[in-house]
């Protein structure tokens, strides 16, 4: 057959940090996590640690030997820079061999840092973290011409495909859902090489089928019906009569191959079946390589602007699909709205309907805080280099990843000295430069995109976000107190107070006049439903919560003894409610998930 058939798996985890410790910036952050004991099984083996980043991570081993047994360049994957940061923290020898995978046995695909949903960043964080995505990949990449790339959640607009495709040099492959395409009605284009003109640079995409994606991540075929969904429900008879390849392509999270215990041997056995049916087995990015250079024949025009499709701006690979009215995904699980019609949404959690306004404002307050902090950091570094221009800056920016990863940048012998990082900023004092380059981290850190993927506001995702830009917000207040900068101090302090009074950009960001999709979905009770506690012994919301507990820690003492009349610091907990996605690990505390220990 001149079918082919290729697999993507997304590797992510977002840890599960509750508190990040004082640091100059010198070095890597240190932290402390949750300590809520939970359980896999992999087969017959039970997988246990101390939260659930850690079990996933010890689970990879098994991820990865099973990988490593397919042929090499069968499939790709791509893990997100602090997930495999995280993993060589935790469990170095299994970060060994994700690196072997990487360089020697599948494709490896670079992906953005922190999974945050970049169009919804600004122009300037989305330069700065594509450069990164392809500094820290450039390992496993330097000797490709084609790349893949892998978007968190698939989220793309035309501009963040042009940042990215600018980043680098390399011609790229965008693996997205075939559900994003807009006007790809002729039949000769499925499954072929089409092209994307994300401005003046051509890029080419490939949209998984999410239907047999699906079946396999969630279990709604058996391996024979998987078979049978490739081979025969993805045929093409006009392709297979002309003797040109085309490829069936594939995508789900890594930990699909973690959903039971079987998942593993299921994967491997529908790899072997295929094949065994003539199905050739081939990663995405090396199929439109092999279609650019000849070794596979092309239709006419195939990989040329003679395929070229459109991609609808904030489309995605998981949405909330039944709520499209144009057959397309979109935002709105992250952003809580419909963006043809402005119109909030609810969705059922635990039975009960909830909205999901808190998500929008979620995302407003972030993009609010995140320009305080880019701002403060630009307007620090010019205090002293005023002639630094903001391409320099920026360098800089992309440069202080070798400190935040700098375990990883090391393991390859690349440059992570000081000289190197603070060489765009050279006339500036290096311990003011790399502090502000620590807050700025921590602020990316502080974007990843999960608390807005599920339902419910009240989880460890939530809290860890919270955290972090609690921590970049304070630690940039103490610098501007510092430099005798107190109006500006004061500014970030009022910032960091949107934090703990969340409840109340209800009425700052007129929330109620948003229409909503039954119309009960903006006002007062059902803003106030969505942000209940799930925990027994706090009644916060965990916005409020997690910023407390940050703030009891490292707020000046006399704007903490301020705030103490008014809120109760013993409420400061770091308990939040469970995420529904993983509620099939064994949890030692099924009711909520706890944090059984002190900073």
């Amino acid at each position: 057959m001149y079918q082919k058939f290729g697999y993507h798996f997304h590797a992510y985890q977002p840890g599960d940090i509750i508190y990040i410790h004082d640091g100059s910036g010198w070095d890597p952050i240190k932290y402390s996590e949750r300590l809520s004991p939970v359980s896999l099984r992999i087969r017959e083996i039970e997988v246990k640690s101390r939260n659930w980043t850690r079990t996933v991570i010890k689970a990879y081993e098994y991820t990865s030997d099973t990988l490593g047994s397919l042929k090499s360049g069968c499939a790709s994957v791509d893990f997100e820079p602090f997930t495999l940061y995280m993993i060589l923290r935790y469990k170095p020898r299994i970060y060994g061999e994700i690196v072997e995978l990487l360089l020697n046995k599948v494709e490896a695909v670079p992906t953005t840092p922190f999974h945050p949903i970049m169009p919804h960043l600004s122009i300037f964080e989305q330069e700065i973290l594509a450069k990164v995505s392809f500094d820290f990949y450039e390992p496993f990449i330097k000797n490709k011409d084609v790349v893949g790339y892998w978007l968190p959640e698939n989220v793309i607009t035309r501009e963040t495909a042009k940042i990215v495709a600018e980043s680098t040099i390399k011609d790229i492959v965008f693996l997205l859902d075939e559900r994003q395409f807009v006007g790809l009605n002729f039949p000769q284009a499925k499954f072929s090489c089409n092209t994307y003109k994300c401005n003046e640079k051509v890029a080419y995409v490939f949209g998984r089928d999410h239907q047999l994606s699906d079946a396999f991540a969630f279990n709604t075929l058996d391996i024979n019906g998987l078979v049978r969904g490739v081979v025969e429900g993805r045929i093409d008879v006009f392709k297979e009569n002309a003797k040109i390849p085309y490829l069936v392509y594939l995508a789900s999270d890594l930990e699909a191959l973690l959903a039971n215990p079987q998942q593993l041997d299921r994967f491997l056995n529908w790899v072997t079946k295929l094949e065994e049916r003539n199905v050739e087995t081939i990663n995405t990015v090396e199929f439109v390589r092999k279609k650019k250079n000849g070794q596979f024949k092309c239709l006419e025009g195939e990989c040329s602007e003679h395929f070229r499709i459109n991609v609808k701006d904030y489309s995605s690979w998981s949405d909330y699909y039944d709520l499209s009215i144009d057959g397309r995904t979109g935002d709105i699980r992250w952003l809580g709205m419909r963006r043809e019609d402005g119109k909030v949404i609810y969705r059922f959690y635990k039975k009960q309907k909830v909205s999901q306004l808190w998500k929008y404002a979620f995302t407003k307050l972030f993009r609010e805080l995140n320009r305080s902090i880019r701002f403060g950091v630009i307007d620090m570094i010019h205090k002293y280099l005023p002639e630094a221009s903001i391409e320099e800056i920026k360098e800089f920016l992309i440069r202080y990843s070798r400190i935040f990863f700098r375990e990883h940048y090391e393991y390859f012998e690349m440059d992570t000295t000081v000289e190197y990082v603070i060489e765009p900023l050279k006339d500036l004092d290096p311990t003011l430069a790399l502090k502000l380059g620590r807050i700025y981290y921590l602020m990316l850190l502080a974007n990843h995109s999960d608390p807005r993927f599920w339902e419910n506001l009240d989880t460890r995702v939530t809290f860890e976000n919270v955290a972090a830009i609690s921590k970049a917000l304070i630690e940039l207040m103490k610098v501007y107190i510092d430099e005798n900068m107190h109006e500006r101090a004061n500014y970030i302090l009022l910032e960091y107070m949107k934090l703990l009074a969340f409840a109340q950009l209800y009425y700052d960001y007129e929330l109620f006049k948003m229409p909503g999709l039954e119309g009960w979905e903006t006002s007062e009770k059902a803003w106030f439903d969505s942000l209940k506690s799930e925990v027994p012994n706090c009644n916060y919301n965990v916005i409020t919560r997690a910023a407390l507990y940050v703030g009891r820690e490292d707020l000046p003492k006399d704007i903490r003894n301020a705030l103490e009349a008014l809120y109760d610091m013993k409420k400061a907990v770091a308990d939040t409610g469970h995420i529904s996605g993983e509620m099939h690990g064994d949890w030692e505390n099924k009711e909520w998930c706890e944090h059984r220990a002190k900073v």
